[in-house]
């Protein structure tokens, strides 16, 4: 199997593309620059993920697409570059022939019992919101795409830098809202997220469809 995980070297690229590898699953890093390996089945790639015809030459070949892409927290205009570029890398996956596409978001389209979506519930100076919110209006976008064995996963509220568990290799599964514990948390760390992508690539549960992972 060949996966190509684009946004390779940020947080959650990273822990994806380490998992993979470590699976001895063959794994290209797509990212703005190119960098070193020192696993045999692991190589990087520098391509702009805004030029369609190339990312579609890079892609070319892979049985799996991961998109952990991201513009950058802090991007003043992080909503309208997370929405070209969530397009832009769709539509090269589909130009490359590659049928399997699991893109991540975020855990702001989750639904709170009343219907309520979590980013609705953030204060508006929360300097997450623009992000939060572009995740969700491109998953509203992906579900219209039918061409696309795709699948949109949605992290744990907490599931960021801080969170110092490491990798357990254990999880609970859920659809469309959040997957809470014992004291209604919503926890997840990033190597575990990385997990949960590996475990969906070598045994696909969900298809045209968004699903959550939480401990």
């Amino acid at each position: 199997m060949k996966v190509a995980v684009i946004g390779a070297t940020g947080f959650v690229g990273n822990h994806i593309t380490n998992e993979l590898a470590n699976r001895n699953i063959s794994v290209a890093g797509i990212s703005r620059k190119e960098k070193a390996s020192d696993k045999a089945n692991l190589h990087y790639l520098a391509v702009d993920v805004t030029d369609v015809a190339a990312l579609a030459e890079a892609l070319k070949g892979f049985d799996v697409v991961v998109n952990a892409f991201s513009p950058g927290w802090t991007n003043p205009t992080i909503y309208e570059d997370f929405i070209s570029g969530s397009q832009a890398i769709q539509e090269a996956v589909k130009q490359a022939g590659v049928n399997r596409f699991i893109s991540i978001g975020g855990a702001g389209s989750l639904y709170l019992p009343d219907g309520t979506q979590l980013v609705d519930t953030f204060p508006a100076d929360n300097p997450f919101v623009p992000g939060a919110k572009a995740a969700r209006d491109y998953f509203t976008i992906l579900k219209e795409e039918q061409d696309l064995d795709w699948v949109f996963f949605s992290p744990a509220v907490e599931m960021h830098q801080g969170i110092t568990i490491g990798r357990t290799g254990k999880y609970r599964l859920g659809k469309d809202h959040p997957v809470l514990d014992e004291h209604g948390k919503n926890v997840l760390s990033g190597e575990d997220l990385a997990v949960v992508i590996a475990d969906e690539i070598e045994h696909p549960k969900h298809h045209q469809e968004r699903f959550t992972a939480a401990y």
